[in-house]
């Protein structure tokens, strides 16, 4: 983007929308269903957290756990949970919320067969029990001490006499939630308009929202994006390219803010039996790819501010991540030469998948070409990538993941590698160690557990662990918002400047 069009355009309208109180918010992807069970893009988590509710919010300043839907909540044991429910509160559609809410939604997204796309989020529950209209007791199948963070995120709750009537694809063409902006127009893969809810109860720990309109566009195109903030037709888009970000800066009439998030960047590689790659089977031709990366010059250059190297495949500051004693592969390009010679792989030629951060990848792309491997890249929506790794057909994938937002393990690593339907490396061994970590109550062993799974991944270059990934935001100057480590985009808490 020239310097010259940015300035030419330093004096373009930013009061308009203001004045009609509607933020214009673009974005990258389309949520596939609208239904927050039955996506996991990012844009999905955003308009979930905006339009329905949880029983219980985890505060993003103190990280502390309030009751939202839920008033309190009560360990009976170690696998039950008894839950006080708030009352006097209702869905956009005026149906009141109690147990019967509750009970329906745990126990239709903990069936298997109803094919919740995230199965992490959902499979440690057993089942939920109306005691009473504004008592649920919850059961989980084995000992799962992060249940309160997933009941904090991605678990919300949706009105039982509407979703019973018409399921994930009702929900999906008129969604219906309780949260403090509604639905008022939907066209997928286009646009979703939210009103602010007039009716939000007032004693959320989500505070009143202010914004009375936001109109989210999916553009994929990210020039179009800028150009839509530069002339005045957007107010805030996210994940723009620190470059970009570094030239929009200089406009007047908008404003950036970045900051590190909990997402993290990473490679899959293919070593199924039936892998569509098999010199990926070949441990040393794995490693030669993890050696042929400056991770810290991509950090440094491309990623920006806000960034980590990573060694193991989780955020640090999830509970369980380390990555103490586990392999290290500096940048070596003559070592990933040497290694793929040794293999018997000189020369390669592999297809690569991914969906957002481009730059990122072709930047992967062009190291990978230095040390003799040439890719095909297949630039997808999330959708369409998540099918091709689901069915074996990736060879190597440039992924993002954020763990939905919840700080501990069993949020990331074992949805890639404890065999669920986008694991393609399914060794028996680390699923066993996930397994144990997600499931015991003792927080050494849990630490332990997930220690010697994710040692093992290292060791054996299942993965290539890249970094974190910040977010650069840019938006209308005269927009009041904050950037938070978790990328949800609270509406509700934002304004406009006086």
């Amino acid at each position: 983007m020239a310097a010259t069009a940015i300035a030419a355009i330093s004096a373009a309208p930013a009061y308009a929308q203001k004045a009609a109180d509607t933020v214009r918010f673009a974005y990258d992807q389309a949520p596939e269903n609208v239904d927050p069970f039955f996506n996991n893009v990012r844009i999905g988590v955003i308009i979930g957290a905006n339009v329905w509710d949880t029983l219980v919010y985890r505060d993003p300043q103190t990280n502390e756990y309030k009751g939202q839907l839920a008033k309190s909540w009560t360990q009976v044991d170690d696998k039950t949970i008894d839950f006080e429910l708030r009352e006097g509160v209702k869905f956009h559609n005026g149906e009141e919320f109690d147990a019967d809410d509750v009970v329906y939604t745990l126990n239709f997204i903990s069936k298997p067969e109803n094919k919740v796309v995230t199965q992490g989020n959902v499979n440690w529950i057993a089942k939920a029990e109306k005691l009473d209209k504004y008592k649920v007791r919850l059961t989980t199948k084995e000992v799962f001490p992060a249940a309160i963070e997933y009941l904090a995120g991605p678990v919300v709750m949706h009105p039982n006499e509407y979703y019973e009537k018409v399921g994930p694809k009702g929900q999906n063409e008129k969604p219906v939630g309780s949260g403090p902006y509604k639905v008022t127009n939907y066209v997928p893969g286009k646009s979703i308009t939210l009103e602010r809810n007039k009716d939000y109860f007032k004693d959320s720990p989500k505070p009143q929202p202010t914004i009375g309109k936001v109109e989210i566009r999916f553009i994929p195109d990210r020039q179009t994006q800028m150009a839509e903030m530069l002339s005045g037709g957007g107010d805030l888009i996210m994940h723009v390219p620190k470059d970009q970000a570094d030239q929009l800066a200089a406009v007047p009439t908008l404003q950036v803010v970045s900051g590190e998030t909990m997402r993290i960047v990473f490679m899959q590689m293919n070593v199924l039996e039936n892998t569509p790659a098999p010199a990926l089977k070949d441990e040393r031709v794995r490693k030669a790819i993890i050696h042929a990366i400056d991770r810290e010059a991509m950090v440094k250059n491309i990623v920006g501010d806000g960034s980590r190297v990573l060694n193991t495949i989780c955020f640090p500051s999830q509970f369980g991540c380390t990555d103490e004693g586990t392999a290290r592969y500096p940048y070596d390009p003559a070592k990933a030469k040497a290694l793929l010679k040794e293999a018997g792989h000189p020369n390669l030629t592999l297809d690569i998948v991914a969906y957002r951060e481009r730059n990122q990848t072709e930047a992967l792309i062009g190291y990978l070409k230095a040390v003799g491997i040439n890719t095909n890249l297949r630039f997808l929506q999330y959708a369409a990538m998540r099918e091709q790794i689901a069915t074996g057909k990736a060879m190597l994938t440039h992924q993002t993941w954020g763990s939905f937002s919840v700080n501990d393990v069993s949020a990331a690593t074992p949805n890639y590698f404890a065999f669920r339907s986008e694991d393609i490396t399914r060794d028996p061994t680390v699923r066993d160690a996930l397994n144990k970590g997600n499931n015991s109550v003792n927080p050494d062993a849990r630490k332990a557990a997930y220690k010697e799974a994710l040692s093992i991944i290292a060791d054996k270059a299942y993965a290539v662990p890249l970094y974190s990934l910040p977010v650069y935001y840019v938006a209308n100057k005269d927009l009041n918002f904050k950037a938070y480590p978790d990328e949800s985009v609270r509406f509700w808490e934002m304004t406009w400047k006086k």
